[in-house]
């Protein structure tokens, strides 16, 4: 399963964007849906991630700013971002888990500067 991100680009701080994933083709039930950040010489850390039933976890970094939520009929997962920050600039990374197996997208771009 490939999974799809879009959504990524640059943005002045105090702005907005919305990321979206979808699987490359259409799957029964997706346990959880996510999203990790990995910033330039970073480890890679948990933003946002919703279960089946729509039970959600944040990161610290992101509570109160960031919200996600899930079209479970069509696969998808949104990440809504408000009030970024410079410390937001990373290269944001889907993941979905399927029974036992965790899967990732490509990952996009997201850019906070003035």
């Amino acid at each position: 399963v490939q999974l799809q991100a879009s959504g990524g680009g640059s943005v002045q701080p105090g702005g907005s964007l919305k990321l979206s994933c979808v699987p490359s083709r259409s799957i029964f039930s997706i346990n959880v849906m996510g999203w990790f950040r990995q910033a330039p010489g970073k480890q890679r850390e948990l933003v946002a991630r919703i279960t089946d039933t729509l039970i959600t976890n944040f990161g610290d970094s992101v509570k109160g700013r960031f919200t996600i939520s899930r079209n479970s009929a069509k696969n998808t997962v949104y990440l809504q971002m408000n009030s970024l920050k410079p410390e937001d600039t990373a290269v944001y990374y889907c993941n979905a888990v399927i029974g036992d197996s965790g899967f990732w997208g490509q990952g996009t771009l997201v850019t906070v500067s003035s």
